[in-house]
């Protein structure tokens, strides 16, 4: 749970490198594009260019190296051949990185083409939401401060938080404790102490924050069938504050 100063910086460079991954998507033109092509675009990037390991790759039997999420899928959507990304989709993109043992886990939803403005809300509202509840990450905060700060601002906007999913802690495994929940208290839960890190990731909802798992074991769905997004980051308690340990260059400003 608690990492070391060296843990700490092998989990800092993953972190670069998985950003280095979005900032590559980030210039690219997904529409018309299968989810499949990005899946292996991704692998090749980070297996070639970026000599690291798809982390999500053989882990529970998945066989992909990302989650590609379109629309109302919440989360854990399968890269497909025949799924072909559209102008006016919003998707998320869930990928992990392992190098020299510890592992990264971001998310980014992506508004492809012309967009509703429905739905550039819930995209920018998602986005706000995580940060809110990294904003509350220092030592001696508690777990609740979190999930209370993303489920508040939310709500606020009228959308509901899925709450069968949630952030986790991570390092050499990527699942590991606490669970981060995305609702909660104030002043409950664990308190935070330095060296502790963990992924912070809301889903936020349309309409209903009821989901359901389709056939496949994977593909989480809203069951109103309403849009979703997610934003994830993983983030470290500092003596003073938080790290986000998967930072992209273009959010710097978000950190100020």
């Amino acid at each position: 749970m608690v990492k070391t100063p060296d843990e700490l910086a092998l989990m800092r460079a993953a972190g670069r490198l998985l950003a280095s991954v979005f900032e590559m998507l980030d210039g690219l033109d997904l529409a018309g594009m299968s989810t499949m092509a990005v899946n292996d675009l991704v692998d090749r990037f980070i297996s070639v260019d970026l000599a690291a390991r798809p982390a999500s790759k053989g882990q529970y039997g998945y066989q992909y190296v990302l989650n590609c999420s379109i629309n109302h899928v919440v989360c854990h959507g399968v890269p497909d051949a025949d799924t072909i990304i559209r102008d006016g989709d919003i998707i998320n993109l869930d990928i992990t990185l392992e190098k020299d043992g510890f592992i990264a886990d971001s998310s980014k939803t992506y508004m492809v083409g012309t967009v509703s403005p429905a739905a550039k809300r819930l995209v920018r509202v998602a986005q706000e939401a995580m940060w809110q509840g990294i904003r509350q990450v220092r030592p001696g905060a508690h777990l609740g401060d979190i999930g209370f700060a993303i489920e508040q601002h939310a709500k606020k906007s009228g959308y509901s938080v899925v709450r069968d999913y949630c952030g986790h802690g991570i390092g050499r495994d990527m699942h590991e404790e606490p669970q981060i929940l995305n609702f909660g208290k104030r002043g409950t839960g664990m308190k935070l102490r330095e060296g502790m890190v963990f992924t912070i990731e809301p889903m936020v909802n349309q309409g209903t924050r009821k989901v359901s798992t389709e056939s496949d074991g994977w593909t989480v769905v809203t069951d109103d069938r309403k849009l979703s997004a997610q934003f994830e980051h993983t983030v470290a308690v500092t003596k003073t504050g938080v790290e986000v340990l998967t930072l992209r260059r273009d959010e710097k400003a978000a950190m100020a």
